[in-house]
C-alpha cells in the first residue's frame, strides 16, 4: 500500500514538473492530473481543471474517446486556442479493463507550439507564393494533354505541332485572341528535346517599345541612365539552349523587328552597351492574332522577318469553328475552376449546354473560362450550371427558347412541387401531402418515382 502511495506521489511530481503538456483522465473522462505547463497553455489552473470533464477544459480533445475505446492515438493534430498541437493519447489498463487515459504533447516546451505553428503558417504562405510564381518562371507547364478537343481542326493543329516539336525549326502560331496559342507553345517545348532547358515567354505587345530591346537582349552595367550597375540578362540569353515564345509578335515595332531578324539570322545577341556579341542557341515560337500578310502589305511587318518565323505554321481554330468541343472544354474548365474555388460543381445542364453551343464566343476559350468562373462563383443550391447562372448576353442572344415535350414539362413540374412541399415542411410527409392535396401513399409513390432524396 505504501508502494502505491509512493508511486502516486512520484507520478504527481513528474506531471507537475513536466515541461511537456500531460493530462490524465479516469474511465469517465474526468481529469485526475494535468501538468502546470498544459494549464498555462490553455489558460486555466490545475485546481480549476482537476475533477472536471476533460471536454469542458481542453478544446477539441479526444481523451474521452480513448478512455472509452482503449485505442491508442499517436502523433495527432489538435487545434486549440488558435494553434495546432501534436499529441499522443494512450489508454490505461488494469486487469484487462480500461481505467483511464493519458495524453502527452510531443514537444519539450509548450512555447515551441506557437513557434511550430508560425513556421507551418509561413511554409504554407511560401508554398502559395511559389505556386503563383510558377507561371512566371522560365518553365513550360502545359502539355498536349492540356489541349482539349476532338474536332478535326484541333486534331490537325495538334498533329502539326507534334511534328514541329521534333525539329528545331521556328514556329508561327496564328489564331484569334483566347484560342490557346500559348498552350501550344508550352506543349511544343515540352515535347521537344529542349524540354529540360528554359522556356522563356515575352509578350511583345505588353512591353513599351523603348524598353523592348533591353528586355530581349539585356544591357551592360551603366549602359544608360538608370541602368543597374550589374547590368541585365536579356530574355534571349535566358532562353539559351531552350525556347523563347514571342507572343503578340505582330505588335513588335519595326525598329525592333530589324534587331530581332539579326538575332535570328546570326544566332547571337548584342547587349546594349556591349562591345561584342554573344552566341545563343534558341528555338523561336512566335504567335499573333493579326494577319501578318496584311501587315506586310501595309508596311507594318518586315517580309524577311515573316519568312524567318513562318517555317512551320499552326492555325488554331476559333471556338465557333469547333462547337462540338465546347462541352468537353467546359467540363475540363469546370473541374479546374471548382478545385481552385473549393466548390463542388460537376457540369452544365442540357439547357445551359444549348446556350453555350449557340453563343458566338468572340473571346474564345478565355471568354468561356471567364463565364464559367463567374457562374461557379454565383451558383448556390446546385452542383450543375443552369441558364440562370449564365450572363444575359449568352442566354438572351438570338432569344433561344428551349421547348420540352408536354410529358417532360409535367414530369419536371410535379417533381419540383413535391420537392418544394417537402422543403417547406422540413420533410414532414403528412404536412406535405396536405399541401399537395394528395394522400400519403400517393406521395410516397411519387417520391420513389422521381427518386427524390429524403
Amino acid at each position: 500500500m505504501d508502494f502505491e502511495k509512493d508511486a502516486l506521489e512520484i507520478l504527481k511530481t513528474l506531471v507537475d514538473n513536466a515541461y511537456d503538456g500531460i493530462v490524465i483522465v479516469d474511465n469517465n473522462a474526468i481529469i485526475t492530473m494535468i501538468s502546470k505547463s498544459y494549464c498555462d497553455f490553455i489558460g486555466t489552473s490545475q485546481e480549476n481543471a482537476v475533477g472536471r470533464l476533460v471536454t469542458d477544459v481542453i478544446e477539441n480533445t479526444r481523451m474521452h474517446i480513448v478512455a472509452q475505446t482503449g485505442e491508442m492515438e499517436n502523433a495527432q493534430l489538435q487545434y486549440i486556442k488558435g494553434s495546432y498541437m501534436i499529441a499522443s493519447r494512450i489508454a490505461i489498463f488494469k486487469n484487462g479493463k480500461i481505467i483511464g487515459a493519458i495524453g502527452k504533447v510531443l514537444f519539450r516546451n509548450l512555447k515551441e507550439l506557437n513557434n511550430l505553428y508560425s513556421k507551418i503558417k509561413n511554409m504554407k504562405k511560401e508554398l502559395e507564393t511559389y505556386k503563383t510564381r510558377l507561371k512566371e518562371l522560365n518553365t513550360a507547364i502545359y502539355s498536349f494533354d492540356d489541349i482539349i478537343g476532338t474536332s478535326e481542326q484541333i486534331l490537325i493543329a495538334k498533329a502539326i505541332a507534334r511534328k514541329a516539336a521534333q525539329t528545331h525549326s521556328n514556329v508561327l502560331i496564328l489564331g484569334e485572341s483566347g484560342t490557346g496559342k500559348e498552350l501550344f507553345a508550352h506543349a511544343i517545348h515540352l515535347a521537344s528535346d529542349r524540354m529540360y532547358a528554359p522556356f522563356v515567354k515575352v509578350n511583345c505587345g505588353a512591353i513599351p517599345s523603348d524598353l523592348l530591346e533591353s528586355e530581349l537582349f539585356g544591357y551592360e552595367g551603366g549602359a544608360f541612365t538608370g541602368a543597374k550597375k550589374e547590368g541585365k540578362t536579356g530574355k534571349f540569353e535566358q532562353a539559351d539552349g531552350g525556347t523563347i515564345f514571342l507572343d503578340e509578335i505582330g505588335d513588335m515595332p519595326l525598329h525592333m523587328q530589324v534587331k530581332l531578324l539579326r538575332a535570328i539570322q546570326e544566332k547571337e545577341v548584342d547587349k546594349i552597351g556591349s562591345i561584342g556579341s554573344k552566341k545563343v542557341d534558341i528555338r523561336i515560337i512566335a504567335a499573333t492574332n493579326k494577319n501578318l500578310e496584311n501587315s506586310m502589305h501595309e508596311g507594318n511587318f518586315r517580309q524577311d522577318l515573316y519568312y524567318r518565323l513562318n517555317v512551320v505554321t499552326i492555325m488554331i481554330p476559333s471556338l465557333r469553328e469547333r462547337k462540338d468541343d465546347i462541352l468537353l472544354i467546359a467540363n475540363h474548365l469546370i473541374n479546374k475552376i471548382s478545385k481552385d474555388l473549393n466548390k463542388k460543381v460537376i457540369g452544365v445542364s442540357n439547357d445551359a449546354e444549348y446556350y453555350l453551343k449557340n453563343y458566338s464566343w468572340e473571346g474564345n476559350i478565355r471568354e468561356l473560362e471567364n463565364i464559367l468562373e463567374r457562374a461557379i462563383n454565383l451558383i448556390e443550391d446546385s452542383n450543375i450550371i443552369s441558364p440562370i447562372d449564365l450572363p444575359r448576353n449568352i442566354t438572351g442572344r438570338n432569344e433561344i427558347k428551349i421547348i420540352k415535350s408536354l410529358e417532360e414539362t409535367i414530369f419536371a413540374a410535379e417533381k419540383q412541387a413535391i420537392i418544394d412541399a417537402l422543403k417547406s415542411t422540413d420533410g414532414n410527409k403528412t404536412k406535405a401531402s396536405k399541401i399537395l392535396k394528395i394522400g400519403r401513399t400517393s406521395l410516397y409513390e411519387k417520391i420513389q418515382k422521381y427518386n427524390i432524396p429524403l
